[in-house]
């Protein structure tokens, strides 16, 4: 009995390649129990005919050669369980979801599946500051520069503001805390996304509360550090940004300050022109895999998420 393999037929011999990638289309967007539901198929079906597409997508897009990565973590469940991800910051997908926690040796695990002579061509690598994935960089790819993520840089000073905010509701008392009460959001977000109610909030808050102001206008005026193009610029900006905190009892933003002195070369790379890179994909990359978690909630195959993480920006098949 000979068994002949038909190039149309998926890789479940009931569906064709054609319905497969459909099934996988869908699944972009829907649910697999939605999407099961409209096809009258069961979800194990479903996730099978999906990950045949996921599959297609990852084969079709090559083999990575990156020359500016970005690197983060994801937490996959709870108890502290991570996994890393490194992104093609120049063709804009992620490459990598793998490692067992975000350790160095786990970092070292992507630069032995990229391969010695493909490592060689990273010339930039951004990241935050956990020092797992700077030593492993370091140490794999030591022609590369560092550069550290403005947005983690901003979520450092976005707790310190929240630690400051805190001291304050724990200094005061009676009528001066309700200002503060339920004021972390607007304190926290960028002034021109604040609407209506919340920006007239703060701004009541603000007047009321002068190292709150303070603290306020040091956040908002932090992210002009990134417009240098020179280092010495940036240098003297960040001189004159931290000067202003002498005196101003704001204990957080100094502690913040150490360590943005502490890290500046990876700060400073920015300046150069051939390291402008756009630091806002890694967040984004971030952004789609909690909406993936959330539609597959529940879902505990590791493999499934990997795929999903490893195609959520290629292009559709």
């Amino acid at each position: 009995m000979k068994q002949e393999r038909l190039d149309w037929l998926a890789d479940n011999p009931f569906y064709t390649k054609r319905f497969a990638f459909h099934v996988g289309r869908r699944c972009r967007t829907s649910t697999i129990q939605d999407v099961a539901k409209d096809h009258l198929l069961d979800w194990k079906t479903v996730k099978s005919l999906e990950m045949q597409y996921m599959r297609e997508q990852i084969r079709r897009a090559g083999q990575p050669r990156p020359k500016i990565i970005g690197v983060d973590e994801i937490s996959i469940r709870k108890g502290q369980t991570y996994r890393i991800v490194v992104s093609d910051l120049e063709r804009r997908r992620a490459l990598w979801f793998g490692g067992k926690d975000r350790s160095e040796e786990s970092m070292d695990e992507f630069f032995a599946i990229l391969g010695e002579k493909r490592s060689q061509a990273i010339r930039l690598a951004v990241m935050d500051m956990w020092k797992p994935f700077l030593k492993s960089t370091n140490k794999n790819v030591p022609q590369a520069a560092i550069l550290f993520d403005k947005f983690h840089i901003f979520r450092h000073l976005g707790e310190a503001l929240d630690k400051v905010r805190k001291q304050e509701y724990a200094r005061l008392d009676g009528k001066d805390r309700k200002f503060i009460k339920g004021q972390k959001y607007a304190l926290l977000s960028n002034s021109e996304n604040l609407r209506g109610s919340a920006r007239k909030n703060l701004k009541v808050l603000l007047a009321t509360n002068k190292r709150l102001n303070t603290a306020y206008v040091l956040k908002e005026s932090f992210g002009q550090l990134w417009n240098y193009n020179k280092e010495a610029w940036a240098r003297k900006f960040f001189d004159n940004w931290r000067d202003q905190l002498k005196w101003q009892r704001l204990k957080p933003y100094e502690k913040f300050a150490e360590m943005i002195d502490a890290h500046w070369d990876g700060i400073a790379a920015y300046c150069k022109l051939e390291n402008k890179v756009s630091l806002g994909f890694v967040e984004g990359l971030n952004n789609k895999i909690r909406v993936i978690q959330r539609r597959a909630y529940g879902l505990r195959d590791e493999e499934y998420l990997r795929l999903k993480v490893l195609t959520c920006m290629l292009p559709e098949l």
